[in-house]
């Protein structure tokens, strides 16, 4: 794969917003321009915090009730567990990125410290992240859109194609035209509303217990052991920003202030996942499904808003998470293609490779579950843990810092293990 396609994956996937006055992000991010890491870049502190709030502000929060029903009111330790080791994580990339003036994305980090392929493991992750995220969209739109119309069957050429089935064919043909576009700087400011539609579809849940008659009856299970492999996975779900932190820090003016940019962004999410989390177990208990919207009364105008915007947000972001793979998938192809075509070529096949995922493994939160379990901690914790003890040599010194660290990889591995193997046989099983 061509490394300038490989550079510009984290970009696309969560857009940055800098000062008019300023240089653009597609300047500082062009294919080839090495950015010095003492050059001052374009974002100031507010609008980094806006983007890391973005990056981390996600369709877990509409799963952090059924990973807390899952694990029961204890499991919120690995919550706030997850959330300090990838807060710490965080760090440890930004050290990686002062090592050496010329690491500027993720894959780079993973190329200073192994070498090729340890560039090639990071993108693999990264890519496979995307897919399967883009994919659980497609399957969120189809749950969510059955529950507003339960009753909708279609039928084609004499087939009778099932009411979520049939909603993820119509959202995948009305997404496809924004897969073909060259430019997405529209839909990149568009789905920088992912901290407004979060704190939106909060209050409405709020506001349905509080003011249409659900409120907040249920007392829960204090722990469960048997859910705590599927709660711990879909938490580290929704830590999975990693990938786009180093161009957050390369478009800062004032480098030096980013690990306060990383404690705010880490804190206020934080509080609005747990937040989330206890007032939807309050609300519907053990009887909460894998997306809290679906438990929703469809006859208030609350839970209609909390429906509507679930459905808005992953439409505009699917082309910007598929995009890095849609430009690395034609770097496989010669040079003397037409490349528009291929783009349409590359484009529509992903797609339709969504669809047929999405129709055949429609679970949210078991494919959610693998996501975060493999992919999300891999490439959130341990990679940048494995990159630092490498590119900084504090593998070689045994100390306080090799020991926290060491631990976080073996938390790490041991929720890769048993989270991975969880969310498979739950696929299995619903099958």
């Amino acid at each position: 794969m061509a490394t300038e396609h490989q550079d510009a994956a984290p970009d696309l996937n969560v857009p940055l917003l800098s000062d008019e006055k300023q240089m653009k992000l597609q300047d500082l991010e062009a294919p080839g321009n090495h950015v010095d890491i003492h050059t001052p870049g374009a974002t100031s502190f507010f609008k980094t915090c806006f983007n890391g709030l973005n990056a981390l502000s996600g369709v877990g929060i509409l799963s952090i009730p059924y990973a807390l029903a899952s694990g029961g009111w204890l499991s919120l330790i690995f919550l706030f567990g997850i959330a300090t080791a990838a807060f710490y994580s965080g760090l440890l990339i930004q050290r990686c990125m002062d090592a050496d003036s010329n690491i500027r994305t993720y894959p780079d980090i993973g190329e200073h410290a192994f070498g090729n392929k340890g560039r090639l493991i990071v993108s693999v992750f990264m890519y496979i992240e995307l897919y399967l995220v883009a994919t659980g969209f497609l399957i969120l739109e189809g749950d969510n859109l059955q529950k507003l119309f339960p009753n909708v069957d279609f039928e084609v050429a004499g087939l009778t194609v099932g009411g979520k089935q049939g909603f993820i064919i119509i959202v995948a043909l009305i997404i496809l035209p924004s897969v073909w576009l060259d430019n997405l700087s529209l839909l990149s400011y568009v789905s920088a509303s992912g901290v407004i539609a979060s704190a939106v579809i909060l209050g409405s849940i709020i506001w349905t217990a509080v003011f249409d008659g659900i409120g907040f009856q249920q007392r829960g299970t204090l722990l469960n052991w048997d859910g705590i492999p599927t709660a711990v996975s879909l938490y580290a779900f929704c830590y999975c920003a990693h990938p786009v932190f180093p161009t957050l820090y390369t478009s800062m003016k004032k480098r030096h202030q980013f690990s306060n940019v990383l404690v705010i962004c880490f804190v206020l999410c934080t509080i609005s996942y747990a937040s989330m989390a206890i007032f939807g177990y309050l609300m519907f208990g053990s009887d909460v499904q894998s997306q809290i919207t679906l438990n929703l009364p469809t006859n208030k105008l609350s839970s209609r808003v909390a429906i509507y915007t679930t459905l808005v947000n992953p439409i505009s972001k699917y082309a910007l998470m598929v995009t890095p793979i849609v430009n690395a998938t034609k770097t496989w192809f010669p040079f003397h293609c037409n490349k528009r075509f291929l783009s349409l070529f590359v484009g529509t096949t992903l797609m339709i490779s969504t669809v047929l995922v999405a129709l055949a493994v429609p679970f949210f939160s078991s494919l959610m579950s693998l996501v975060g379990a493999f992919l999300s901690i891999t490439a959130s914790i341990i990679i940048p843990c494995l990159c630092y003890l490498k590119i900084s040599g504090t593998y070689q010194r045994f100390g306080c810092e090799m020991v926290a660290i060491g631990l976080i990889i073996l938390m790490g591995v041991a929720v890769v293990i048993f989270g991975t193997y969880t969310s498979v046989m739950d696929i299995i099983g619903n099958l």
